[in-house]
């Protein structure tokens, strides 16, 4: 990764004057650990930190449980950037899709920005909900057939 570019996007802009918020992190990195934590959102992240960009990735310390951390939901709350990494894997983890219900809501409640990075899958896939991702989907539909609105959302 030679380059990364996010402009309006800087550690040392803690607030702007087009903007009313003032954000604890320029990015927020969603990703699924077993896919990419190790590879492609590792170095991601190292990149964009040498470049003053300050990040949240999340490490294997936070408590895994049946609902997503307050502490992630904080971090996409104050990210003005918020980069879903989607890998084969990524709609298997209810955390993962938790976190992107997340990020949609506080894209339209704070307008933050979303960029997403297809990794190893077709973008076709994550959009019409096909190969693994329709697998995934008919399984949490499987285990959430009582709370089928969270599926939905």
């Amino acid at each position: 990764m030679d380059s990364i570019t996010i402009h309006g996007a800087s550690s040392s802009s803690s607030s702007s004057s087009s903007s009313p918020h003032s954000w604890t992190y320029d990015v927020f990195l969603s990703f699924r650990g077993e896919d990419t934590r190790y590879n492609f959102t590792d170095h991601l992240h190292s990149s964009l930190d040498r470049k003053g960009i300050n990040t949240f990735m999340d490490n294997d310390e936070l408590e895994r449980g049946t609902d997503t951390s307050p502490a992630l939901l904080k971090a996409i709350q104050g990210s003005m950037i918020s980069l879903i990494i989607f890998s084969e894997n990524y709609a298997s983890s209810t955390w993962c899709l938790d976190e992107l219900a997340h990020i949609i809501q506080c894209r339209e409640s704070k307008q933050q920005m979303v960029f997403p990075i297809f990794y190893k899958v077709d973008p076709s896939h994550v959009r019409h909900q096909r190969g693994t991702f329709a697998e995934a989907i008919a399984n949490h539909e499987c285990n959430f057939k009582n709370d089928i609105n969270k599926v939905l959302r």
